[in-house]
């Protein structure tokens, strides 16, 4: 758990001297297990971001205010109701757990003073956020309800008595001594895990840490005196403000760990990066933010590649038997020559008869011609004529339908091509609405629900020459790109016969390089499906040369005028992103 006691006890320091005193101004619950206080303190505005998310569960003070639902839920209603233009009196942990409590004073409807306080419990998927009277010490509500069915030992709901988590008799980390701490480690074969049993507020990678840094030089042996040493010096940094706050990102970029000092276990592997911060808040935003970002986003992505997949699957079976069914009508001319010869030949056929042999005036081959015992030969001559019509009328029909079904894969391919790629929420969230508008996903019903209109926002380079390029992050962005940003002698590239993105060089007049071509293609390869590829095959052609069609779904057009190049994907080295 990254959010360990030795954290929370770093975070309540920061916290009182952020928003002590200070005014509580709004509340905001931005998700079902999240909430945002805006508090008016002396030192300006303070955003105080709580979380009791499983994946997420935290305190700590923020720059943003994330985007809020049109309709408050009940607990926030709760929140405004009781701690409206509150004052906060303190910021205190429970022991060294992981409990943060904020006292509030508040003034009821007849003007007498109120006592409320606000529990934090961070414990993982236990984690809860609680109001609670102080003068009765009952729950007045909480953000998660725990009732006598979820768990015995401990109930958690409005009007019950609070009671902490049940104790686990261990000595807080501020107040264990030497003398403890010896008969922790001593002889242990895992003197981490003894440690970690026997002190409250210290994580395993904290309790490993410990013992790393406090390792006798000559034999080995763990020094309880180091231990004690370290551990002090950890609250220390804390009273007089001296922290180092830290946060372990991996080679991809993504966060494995924070805290208020440097841990062994990252600062040995060269797989992790070690990046620095002012303070433990902006440390614990950057952690927990870019973590469930990429964590959402995967998810998000995957609900969102599931759906496309579903349709892309229905679309190619329609399409293989659209073809089934078109290679059947192609070879219907069998029928019309039924007909024909039948009808000439009517004289040797008699009702009741299976099957009558004939001579074809075409190429003088016998033909056996199967009947229907049930009709007349002429009403089976009929018959063979209406199966003619109905193949050739099919075929145009089936041609048709299996033409709208390809642009539908090629569209939906572009769109799981897009999807794969995107690598925010925001972007997730507008080829959602993509897919709404096209019909692929349902709409949400909310009759509150704010329509907001989106501005384009596609990806910026600039080349070596100086020339500005832009490429659209979806198909929305690619059509208005491509129809209302770029002028007639604009280029516009895309990757031939893959998924990929619309791409324009603005020319603004000026004469395009070679090596304008070849960076442009190549920054149109590495927004496309072939992006991990080598070779890329890259159309380009003036934007007048680009058109689309009456109908047609968002993205998809049709060109004229077209060169091809053969690049690597890749940026430009000089070029910049923006």
């Amino acid at each position: 758990m990254s959010y360990d006691g030795v954290v929370t006890y770093a975070m309540v320091h920061e916290l009182n001297n952020n928003i002590q005193y200070g005014k509580i101004e709004k509340i905001y619950q931005p998700q079902p297990e999240q909430l945002i206080f805006n508090i008016h303190t002396k030192q300006g505005r303070r955003k105080l971001f709580i979380s009791a998310s499983g994946s997420h569960s935290a305190a700590y003070l923020v720059e943003d205010t994330p985007e809020n639902p049109v309709n408050p839920p009940v607990f926030c209603m709760v929140l405004r109701k009781h701690l409206s233009a509150a004052r906060i009196t303190s910021v205190e942990q429970h022991e060294n757990d992981r409990i943060i409590e904020i006292s509030m004073e508040t003034i009821d409807e007849l003007g007498f003073n109120l006592n409320r306080k606000l529990i934090i419990e961070i414990m993982g998927k236990h984690s809860n956020i609680l109001l609670i009277d102080v003068q009765s010490g009952k729950i007045i509500d909480s953000i998660k309800h725990v009732s006598l069915d979820v768990n015995r030992a401990r109930q958690i709901l409005p009007g019950k008595a609070y009671e902490y988590p049940p104790a686990q008799d261990k000595e807080p980390f501020t107040s264990a001594d030497e003398v403890l701490i010896g008969q922790l480690v001593k002889g242990q074969l895992q003197p981490e895990r003894s440690l970690l049993a026997g002190v409250q507020g210290i994580s395993p990678v904290l309790a490993q840490s410990a013992i790393h840094y406090s390792l006798d030089d000559i034999d080995g042996s763990v020094n309880p005196y180091a231990v004690h040493n370290y551990l002090s010096s950890l609250a220390d940094a804390v009273d007089h403000e001296a922290m180092a706050p830290v946060v372990y990102v991996d080679e991809d970029g993504k966060p494995a760990d924070f805290h208020i000092t440097p841990l062994s276990a990252y600062e040995q592997d060269s797989r992790y990066k070690a990046l620095s911060f002012d303070t433990i808040s902006q440390a614990a935003a950057f952690y927990f933010v870019n973590r469930q970002s990429s964590n959402t986003v995967k998810q998000r992505s995957n609900d969102l590649l599931r759906v496309v997949k579903g349709h892309l699957d229905k679309l190619k079976l329609k399409v293989q038997r659209l073809n089934e069914d078109l290679y059947a009508a192609e070879n219907s001319e069998k029928y019309r020559l039924y007909g024909e010869l039948l009808t000439a030949n009517l004289h040797l056929a008699k009702q009741g008869m299976k099957e009558l042999t004939v001579i074809s005036y075409y190429d003088q081959s016998q033909v056996k011609i199967p009947l229907d015992p049930r009709f007349s030969p002429s009403k089976n001559a009929q018959n063979y004529y209406k199966r003619y019509g109905k193949s050739k009328t099919a075929i145009k029909e089936k041609k048709l339908q299996l033409e709208d079904a390809n642009g539908e894969i090629e569209y939906l391919e572009s769109v799981y091509d897009y999807i794969e790629r995107a690598g925010s929420i925001e972007e997730l969230g507008l080829l959602r609405d993509e897919l709404t508008e096209s019909g692929y996903v349902r709409q949400k019903k909310d009759k509150h629900a704010r329509k907001k209109k989106d501005k384009p926002k596609p990806y910026s380079y600039t080349l070596s020459s100086g020339l500005s390029f832009l490429a659209g992050p979806k198909n929305k962005e690619n059509d208005w790109l491509t129809l209302k940003k770029a002028s007639n002698n604009d280029i516009w590239f895309h990757t031939k016969d893959i998924p990929g993105t619309h791409v324009i060089l603005f020319t603004d007049g000026q004469e395009i390089s070679d090596l304008d071509f070849f960076e442009a293609a190549a920054i149109a390869a590495y927004h496309s499906k072939g992006a991990s590829s080598e070779n890329v095959p890259v159309d380009y052609t003036k934007v007048r040369y680009v058109k689309k069609p009456a109908g047609a779904k968002p993205g998809m057009v049709i060109f004229t005028h077209n060169r091809t190049l053969y690049v690597n994907p890749g940026l430009p080295e000089t070029g910049k992103k923006h």
